[in-house]
């Protein structure tokens, strides 16, 4: 049997009745097939006899082995029959994000929350050691259920190949989907996936706010640290799955229903302050609704007709609302009454003139009369007058240093713990104690697991900064001094929520002083370490003390 001859009706390895071609790849054909043992439907991957991917093959699936998180297809079999070569995968029935993209750009929610899925899949793969290799629109699937499914764990890579990949490459590819999910263009500098070119400007990538009206701040912000280079604002870049799964909760929650009920959800989530800007405030062409129909394109997968996983996204134009019908006057009810004559508005407006002057003037004379009061006071040997103190909300700067009221140990996209008893040496006013980070092995950069860790400290009210300085033990760190974006009064619970105000690369041990932009007012202060010294055992940042001076 050689690659020409498995065709439809063909019973390979005597239990899989092959159907019809759905792909190939390179010479490589994908077929959809009947495991006639067990009854159910199957996608068979098929190599000519000779073909030096061969081995690729054997090997990507065992690899694909370890990826047991549901989320990804499993390989069910595979073997050589005749000299061929085949790998079983499990079939899908639903539609590829690439068709679903062929009609429009997704909403920020639906975006966010495919995007979620498929980082939290790929972070419990690259706890294993291995990389999908081939993430992209055709490999991810909406199935009839509204589940989403990643499609050719290491085997996709294998047929194109294109080599194992790396957990660096499968971030970068998410990044790639989520851009183009919101914006229904290709972050590239061709076309890819039936989709056209992102715009560039100075030959930077323009962010997905930029492309579409309408996409959500959090999410574009997100998207920049995926694929700017550098990110914008100074924002540190996410290289992980867990960061990126972290980040993307933090703004679409952690639900793994699908959202049904695309504007209510964007509605709730805007109120609950997790996703902002949601709402379309152009006319845009509704998103398409993610109803899956077949995985590799089919409209039907030969067992029952697809059904819509999701409801159409409400439309975002602003209501009209019906005119209401006429009152007794011939007005409608609801119509504003006829402004009066240019006339009238004059009279009016010299009345508060006038009103203004009189006020003007009691002021005055009674500012004069109080004075007159304290200066006989004083000369005479009376008791003085005193005026009443004046109240104001804006923070007073004294150019004194900051009370810390309390702080606390920052590590959103880890296990939410950093040696959080330590923390309080880092303001104690002892040099000796000290606050550490864990210690990291492979790379400076935390491992590439996570963006950074920190401590964020609480200044009890809002006060102006001007200057925080850290003392560091060891050689190369890198830092940020971050604040709130938004309500400086809250701790955002994700890095996302910190606004970066400056940025210090590879210091040298000792205290390092970082000025900020005038007339900064906060009560709280993160800093946030996104490189660490070299330890004997890896890396690992430490701090003995911070001050933080108004």
């Amino acid at each position: 049997m050689s690659n020409q001859t498995v065709s439809p009706g063909a019973l390979l390895a005597g239990r899989y009745r092959i159907a019809e071609l759905l792909a190939e790849i390179d010479g490589a054909r994908v077929w959809r097939a009947v495991d006639e043992v067990l009854s159910r439907a199957v996608v068979v991957d098929v190599l000519p006899v000779g073909d030096p991917r061969t081995n690729l093959l054997f090997d990507a699936a065992r690899q694909a082995a370890a990826a047991n998180d549901p989320r990804f297809l499993r390989v069910l079999d595979c073997d050589m029959h005749d000299g061929v070569t085949y790998c079983v995968r499990e079939w899908a029935g639903g539609r590829t994000l690439e068709r679903m993209l062929g009609s429009g750009p997704l909403t920020g929610q639906q975006a966010g929350w495919l995007a979620r899925e498929v980082s939290e899949a790929l972070e419990n793969l690259h706890r294993t050691g291995y990389a999908h290799g081939a993430i992209s629109p055709a490999t991810v699937v909406v199935t009839d259920a509204g589940a989403i499914k990643v499609v050719g764990v290491a085997t996709e890579a294998a047929l194109r190949s294109s080599g194992a990949g790396s957990p660096e490459e499968d971030v970068h590819a998410l990044g790639e989907l989520l851009f183009a999910s919101l914006t229904g263009r290709w972050p590239g500098p061709a076309p890819a996936w039936g989709l056209q070119p992102a715009p560039v400007e100075h030959g930077r990538l323009l962010s997905p706010r930029q492309v579409r009206a309408g996409v959500p701040r959090s999410l574009d912000d997100i998207s920049d640290r995926l694929l700017g280079d550098p990110p914008r604002h100074h924002a540190p870049p996410i290289t992980s799955a867990a960061g990126l799964s972290a980040a993307l909760s933090g703004v679409v929650g952690s639900s793994h229903e699908p959202p049904n009920q695309m504007d209510e959800t964007v509605q709730v989530a805007s109120q609950n302050g997790s996703i902002d800007d949601a709402t379309q405030v152009v006319p845009q062409p509704p998103p398409p609704a993610l109803d899956p129909q077949s995985a590799y394109g089919s409209e039907s997968n030969g067992y029952r007709p697809p059904q819509p996983a999701y409801e159409p996204a409400g439309d975002t134009r602003p209501i009209r609302r019906q005119p209401s019908p006429p009152n007794g006057n011939g007005r409608r009810r609801d119509e504003p009454k006829p402004k009066g004559s240019w006339g009238g508005r004059i009279l009016i407006l010299l009345a508060i003139l006038a009103l203004l002057s009189v006020i003007a003037m009691a002021q005055f004379l009674l500012k004069g009369a109080m004075n007159k009061d304290q200066g006989n006071g004083a000369n005479n040997g009376g008791s003085q007058t005193s005026a009443p103190p004046q109240t104001s909300t804006t923070p007073s700067s004294t150019g004194g240093k900051a009370t810390i009221a309390s702080a606390k140990d920052f590590d959103p996209d880890g296990d939410q713990v950093e040696h959080p008893k330590d923390v309080k040496n880092t303001y104690d006013g002892d040099p000796s104690t000290t606050w550490k980070t864990q210690s990291y092995r492979n790379k400076p950069n935390l491992g590439g697991l996570k963006p950074g860790v920190g401590i964020y400290y609480n200044l009890g009210a809002k006060t102006t900064v001007s200057s925080v300085a850290v003392a560091l033990v060891g050689d190369d760190t890198s830092l940020q001094i971050l604040i709130p974006d938004g309500d400086t009064t809250k701790p955002p619970s994700s890095i996302d929520g910190w606004k970066p105000l400056a940025t210090k690369e590879d210091q040298p041990e000792g205290t390092v002083n970082v000025t900020l932009p005038a007339g900064t007012q906060t009560q709280y202060v993160l800093v946030w370490l996104t490189k660490l010294p070299k330890v004997s055992d890896g890396y690992q940042g430490t701090i003995s003390e911070v001050t933080i001076q108004k």
